[in-house]
């Protein structure tokens, strides 16, 4: 089943809490909470706060997705504001200090991520995958919302597929025709942001995009 988790970056933060009971009602399935800290990624974004504030208006599944340099310092917050999920960048953990992240939210029954960047060799990754839940694929540069759709993501993703049975997420420059890209190369998880809170009639948004996902054979 193909998963739609709005990506919140593109949300008005001057009304997040109705923009996320909208995504909600419309149809999403989880949320995408970028986490950017102007070290790893040139942007800034939210803290551990607004993700517990999050947590308080919606019972959606939340996937935070951890772009800076030091994840394991702020983990055990984000994990206290009530994340299901945890997504770190390959490029910022060593593989002994992602196994031990595994066990420990393992414990706490949460689901770990691992992100790799559009630069990133397949390789880095590969001794990872067996400790995680998902794997995240940028399809854009990280640091802000709005780019274009890298279409030489695909065989990445393609590659991950025949190799991994777990989630396999895209992020960056989801819309109705770059969602068959990606779900056709074994994508199941389509984080969107732009597409969805620019979109008037949101369920509409986020059904062009799952039904773009559901082409595939």
């Amino acid at each position: 089943m193909i998963k739609i988790a709005p990506s919140i970056l593109s949300a008005d933060f001057s009304r997040l809490g109705e923009e996320i009971k909208e995504a909600e009602a419309a149809g999403a399935d989880l949320l995408h909470i970028d986490v950017m800290d102007g070290h790893f990624v040139p942007n800034i974004t939210i803290g551990p706060q607004v993700v517990s504030d999050i947590r308080r208006v919606s019972r959606l599944p939340l996937d935070v997705h951890l772009m800076i340099k030091n994840p394991l310092k702020f983990v055990d917050q984000f994990v206290k504001a009530g994340s299901d999920m945890i997504t770190v960048h390959i490029e910022t953990i060593r593989n002994s200090e992602l196994k031990a992240l595994s066990s420990k939210l393992k414990r706490k029954g949460l689901k770990l991520g691992i992100s790799l960047n559009p630069a990133t060799p397949l390789s880095r990754i590969l001794p990872s995958l067996k400790m995680v839940d998902l794997v995240l694929v940028m399809t854009v540069v990280p640091g802000f919302g709005g780019q274009a759709f890298m279409p030489e993501a695909a065989l990445k993703i393609k590659k991950i597929r025949k190799i991994f049975s777990g989630d396999i997420s895209v992020d960056g420059g989801i819309n109705d025709k770059t969602a068959g890209i990606a779900v056709n190369a074994g994508a199941n998880i389509l984080a969107a942001g732009s597409y969805i809170f620019g979109a008037k009639d949101k369920s509409l948004a986020i059904e062009r995009i799952r039904n773009a996902g559901n082409s595939r054979d």
